[in-house]
């Protein structure tokens, strides 16, 4: 972008008022289990593995908010569980300005997908201490997944209604 562009969207953005910032991004929760260990490791490996995703978001003060990204793995090489791992991955985000569509947007679809290669980089860390192969998490589409929730969210309004 030429540095003309740039002011302009600059200005544009100053104009609307709308304003958004990385303040930090930390760790919050960690953890990892391998119940099965060290006989796990005799096992031919074979693993099925089980992704939960979850998002939270909370309002700081003034224009700041906190979005945890919570990714759960549970791997299994056939019934035994070879490992339990969850990583909380959030950050500190300053976002003003925005209509409250748009910042439900940001906060459930935008700032996740900021998170997540943050979120699958510290759970790869952790697996691969615990002495197992790398998880390879298949990057996830935020927009999708927050389309499905309001979309369930309306379905669920319209059915109270009747």
């Amino acid at each position: 972008m030429t540095e003309q562009a740039n002011n302009g969207a600059a200005a544009a953005q100053e104009e609307q008022g709308a304003q958004f910032s990385l303040q930090r991004i930390y760790v919050r929760d960690l953890s990892f289990e391998a119940p099965k260990s060290p006989e796990i490791f005799r096992h031919e490996w074979n693993p099925s593995v089980a992704l939960d995703l979850n998002t939270k978001q909370k309002a700081l003060e003034g224009d700041f908010h906190e979005v945890v990204l919570t990714l759960s793995v549970t791997v299994k090489t056939g019934e035994e569980v070879a490992f339990i791992a969850e990583v909380q991955q959030a950050g500190i985000f300053l976002i003003k300005g925005l209509e409250p569509q748009a910042m439900s947007h940001t906060l459930g679809a935008f700032c996740p997908n900021i998170l997540f290669p943050y979120a699958r980089e510290a759970l790869d860390s952790l697996v691969t201490r615990g002495s197992f192969p790398a998880l390879m998490l298949a990057p996830v589409n935020f927009d999708a997944l927050y389309a499905q929730e309001m979309a369930r969210v309306q379905q669920e309004a319209g059915q109270a209604q009747h």
